[in-house]
């Protein structure tokens, strides 16, 4: 009985022996894949996708995480789009409240109630606001019908100009005079849209103030209860990425005031001594200029040059223009070294990619955002590689 016991073990291995031997000839004679799992299909794409050389697999893999990222910024913007009022005040509070941070944090040194100091921070920002506004309005309003008048003769003087120097006559220019006025005429915003957009604006502005105010009495509190929902080893990434990317914030928003003023009092200098009207308005702007960087300031520079050449003529517009260049000049390569933190330049194609993508999707407030966005998203994601380096290589070693 013992010796048939391992005989009828013995059955069926001998029964599965020439289907291993036949499975190891067939691989012999390279037909592996027609086991009974490749038949079924099961492992053909890994073999299929293992057989495609690294570099097709690599642009591959490259090329789908590109599409997802582009579909969700695209999805993101779209979103931004349709709710513009809301998006509008939010980046207007999220920004402002990195720019006041400071000013909230000494009056909390005074011992002040977090209510009471956000609300003198944002009566501070009013008053500031409402102050320039008030100056900009006295100081200039007498000057709009004397620039009405300058830029007429302006007009008449760059008239004469084309006319005598380049191949065009009166008849020539008046029709192309009349139909930029009929362009005009025919793009002319509807009252209803107008007022809509209006109301839009008063709303986002009141919306951005209410924010302000509580983001700046609940901030810190809202980011540690959102950190200890946090769990594992993910929380000190977090943390330490959400500080970075604050301070980025603070460090970009102070800075690019700093760098829009200075810019603003040269400029702003260089038009009262070549006695150019309206010199504090063309200031104002050229500061709002200054928070798109680039583009911001050579629109602003340009309105300046323009309003010089109908006031002044062409020898303090060539003068006006030589202003601006200096000014910028001395702005991009002394100043923002400076005053910017390294953490926050980006290289200049970034910037310019980043400008013009915003104001393709969301317009002036789209430029305005974008590159402080772009620039905390880099210090973030730069933020979590450095920490995930640092976490690996004790582990490695």
């Amino acid at each position: 009985m013992t010796a048939d016991e391992p005989g009828a073990d013995a059955g069926p291995t001998s029964s599965t022996a020439p289907t291993t031997g036949t499975a190891q000839a067939t691989g012999t004679t390279g037909t592996t894949p027609t086991t009974g799992a490749t038949a079924t299909g099961e492992t053909g794409p890994r073999q299929a996708w293992a057989a495609l050389p690294w570099l097709v697999r690599n642009a591959v893999l490259w090329s789908a995480c590109l599409v997802v990222i582009i579909a969700g910024l695209y999805l993101l913007g779209r979103i931004a789009v349709l709710l513009a009022p809301l998006a509008i005040a939010l980046a207007a509070t999220i920004f402002l409240t990195a720019l006041l941070d400071p000013v909230l944090l000494r009056l909390r040194r005074l011992r002040l109630p977090a209510a009471l100091a956000a609300l003198l921070t944002v009566l501070l920002l009013l008053g500031i606001l409402v102050g320039v506004g008030a100056l900009v309005w006295n100081l200039t309003a007498s000057q709009f019908d004397q620039l009405s008048q300058e830029l007429t003769q302006g007009l008449d003087r760059s008239r004469d100009f084309v006319t005598s120097t380049l191949p065009v006559s009166d008849a020539q220019l008046d029709k192309l005079i009349d139909q930029a006025r009929e362009g005009l005429s025919g793009s002319s915003p509807d009252p209803v849209a107008g007022a809509r957009t209006a109301s839009e604006v008063v709303g986002s502005a009141l919306l951005a103030l209410v924010l302000l105010f509580f983001l700046l009495k609940d901030g810190r509190s809202m980011w540690h209860w959102t950190l200890s929902r946090m769990t594992g080893p993910n929380r000190p990434v977090v943390a330490e990425a959400g500080r970075a990317g604050w301070q980025t914030l603070g460090a970009y928003s102070r800075g690019t005031m700093l760098i829009a003023a200075i810019d603003a009092i040269g400029i702003g200098l260089a038009l009262v001594v070549l006695r150019v009207p309206l010199a504090l308005p063309l200031a104002l702007i050229t500061f709002l200029g200054g928070f798109i960087p680039i583009i911001g300031a050579t629109v602003a520079g340009a309105v300046a040059v323009l309003v010089a050449l109908a006031a002044n003529g062409p020898t303090t517009a060539l003068l006006t223009l030589a202003a601006v260049v200096a000014v910028q000049q001395i702005e991009g390569n002394l100043l923002e070294p400076l005053v910017m933190k390294r953490q926050v330049r980006l290289h200049p194609a970034v910037i310019l990619v980043a400008v013009t993508a915003g104001t393709l999707i969301a317009g002036i407030a789209g430029a305005f955002v974008s590159v402080p966005i772009t620039a905390v998203l880099w210090r973030v994601i730069d933020t979590v590689q450095r920490r995930r380096s640092t976490t690996d290589t004790p582990a490695r070693s």
